[in-house]
């Protein structure tokens, strides 16, 4: 198996002589167990600003293997060592990224910084001892509104987004878009949260500091409307679902902007888009039976074949499918949903399929329904291989 020289570089006006520096690069799998391909710590900086190039471990991953770096830095004086960064920066990369030298980026605020004042006090007998220092500080990316900074309601407030994240790192929740219409990217959500907890953690702590983020080759890049959404955001969709999910419809939008939380037109996702987002953020496509008709009997009977097996089952029906729908008759495509299992039938013939939608991972397939009634409303999926 390969090994790799991986480095990153840091922005600062110290010395670089007078930096160190801790680097820890990882990827998580599913159950949140962390693998280091590098783990160092207090080494010195090149002249350049850049780190040293690590080796790495043993890696036996494809370079699309997306990897969360941290960066801790220390400021170093003749009598002591001070950690300034007591909060490690963060930022995902692809291995090739890393392997490849362009681990950083050329905006200052998204790479590892650390400034000092260049300024000198006076004694107090030599006359006025202020000085100034401007610190800017960037405008939050999202802010709603109804909902502006500084309000009790504000659903972007860094507290709330903060433990929406954790409970999702931990699977305690799960996408949910309300009323807005992006099941697509909640179907892609969750199967990134599922599959990679750490990046989809990663993924929306760099949309709200930094109104964009990049996971692969899929960039997420929200309108200016986006990110200042119009209407009520309580009882509705939640700040962290709406920067990911409506930001990366929003992304793909060139006509339509998704700038308020009823945009419906907005917010449809045809499979080929669909496609697209799993295939950038690098899972691999391994089937596809999904169209404008129905799948049939054989079609639900290939994708319970490799949801078996262990593939990510994303699936197209017409809402009127489930629970919670007061439709009957519609037979279009209208929704996307995740398999959890396979599609069953009990003794006495009614379908039964564990799947996730709407924020829920359980039997959501209306009560007492028979297989006619479900493949009038399937019209097949995309198979892909977990996420690594």
């Amino acid at each position: 198996m390969p090994v790799y020289y991986v480095s990153t570089r840091i922005n600062s006006n110290v010395p670089p002589s007078s930096i160190l520096y801790d680097l820890c690069i990882y990827r998580m799998d599913s159950k949140r167990n962390k693998y280091p391909i590098v783990d160092v710590k207090q080494q010195p900086l090149q002249d350049n600003y850049e780190t040293q190039p690590h080796v790495t471990e043993n890696i036996s991953e494809p370079f699309s293997t997306i990897y969360i770096m941290e960066v801790t830095l220390y400021r170093k004086s003749m009598l002591k060592t001070v950690c300034v960064s007591p909060t490690p920066f963060t930022r995902m990369y692809t291995l090739a990224e890393f392997a490849s030298g362009k681990a950083w980026s050329s905006v200052k605020r998204e790479s590892p910084c650390y400034f000092e004042s260049t300024a000198t006090t006076k004694l107090k007998s030599e006359g006025d001892n202020t000085v100034t220092v401007n610190i800017s500080k960037p405008e939050r990316p999202f802010i709603a509104q109804e909902y502006p900074i500084g309000s009790p309601q504000d659903p972007f407030e860094k507290g709330i987004i903060e433990r929406d994240i954790k409970d999702r790192f931990y699977h305690r929740s799960y996408p949910y878009q309300a009323s807005a219409s992006v099941c697509g990217p909640a179907a892609f959500f969750y199967c990134l949260q599922k599959d990679r907890p750490d990046v989809y953690a990663q993924i929306a702590q760099e949309l709200w500091r930094h109104g964009k983020t990049k996971i692969g080759k899929l960039e997420i890049t929200p309108s200016n409307g986006c990110c200042h959404p119009a209407g009520h955001f309580y009882g509705n969709i939640s700040g962290l679902d709406w920067m990911t999910l409506a930001g990366l419809r929003d992304s793909e939008n060139s006509v339509l902007s998704f700038n308020a939380l009823d945009s419906p037109l907005a917010g449809i996702t045809m499979w080929q888009t669909l496609t697209q987002w799993f295939e950038k953020a690098g899972y691999e496509k391994v089937f596809s039976n999904v169209g404008i008709t129905q799948a049939g009997p054989q079609g639900i009977n290939d994708l319970n074949e490799y949801v078996r097996k262990g593939y990510k089952v994303v699936s197209l029906i017409n809402d009127s499918l489930l629970r919670g729908s007061l439709s009957e008759r519609a037979t279009y495509p209208t929704h996307w949903i995740v398999w959890d299992g396979a599609v069953t039938q009990d003794t006495n013939g009614h379908v039964h399929l564990d799947l996730f939608s709407w924020g829920k991972v359980e039997d959501q397939i209306k009560p007492q329904k028979d297989l006619s009634f479900f493949i009038h409303r399937f019209f097949g999926g995309v198979v892909f291989k977990p996420l690594k």
